[in-house]
């Protein structure tokens, strides 16, 4: 069970949340673009001046760090493993998940594939920002599917200190309080159905 000094923690981090959005709002409104359905505009004036200021490819190699272009094969190798994995945690939380009674993670809301649609990136600039905004994406939802499966399993706090531990984890049991780990963890693996909502990242100016 949180303390109270945990859920005053929480509620500030709310806040934080929602000063985030407020801000985020008003960059919208600064580089003259708006949300809708999931999609990104920017005003034609703005799209013109993208056009004018890519850079095209001869220019882009000419100025390219030839060890950055060497090393470009060693990073888009890693597209098979991630797909493996990709497609392994799907199988795993469609197998497990409803097992365990936890509500499964909506893979779709850690993926933002939008880059490549800006009008001053030239072909390998889509190309690469497109493989990153997936790599990471698909390590944030692997995260969250690791985390439910964690909170269920051994919601239990490590001794020493974990640099940006996953949202789950300040809802874990201190180090060595068994009493609250043995009375605790059925309300614990309950909160992974009843509130699946609570773990959803919600992404800033998002409509």
């Amino acid at each position: 069970m949180m303390t109270l000094h945990v859920e005053h923690a929480v509620e500030r981090l709310r806040d934080v949340e929602h000063d985030v959005r407020r801000a985020t709002d008003r960059r919208l409104r600064r580089w003259r673009r708006r949300i809708s359905r999931r999609k990104v505009w920017f005003d034609k004036e703005l799209q013109k001046s993208h056009r004018l200021l890519r850079q095209g490819l001869p220019a882009y190699f000419r100025d390219a760090n030839i060890f950055s272009l060497l090393t470009a094969p060693v990073i888009y190798s890693l597209i098979v493993p991630l797909l493996v994995l990709d497609l392994w945690v799907m199988i795993y939380q469609s197998i497990c998940f409803p097992i365990y009674g936890i509500a499964r993670v909506p893979r779709r809301r850690y993926f933002s594939i939008d880059r490549h649609k800006l009008a001053y990136l030239n072909a390998i600039e889509k190309l690469n920002c497109t493989f990153c905004s997936y790599a990471n994406g698909l390590f944030a939802y692997v995260r969250e599917v690791a985390g439910r499966t964690e909170q269920y399993w051994c919601p239990i706090k490590h001794a020493r200190r974990i640099p940006e531990p996953h949202r789950h984890y300040r809802s874990y049991f201190e180090y060595g309080d068994a009493t609250a780990y043995r009375t605790g963890l059925p309300a614990v693996r309950r909160d992974l159905h009843a509130n699946p909502r609570r773990a959803m990242p919600h992404t800033p100016g998002e409509n």
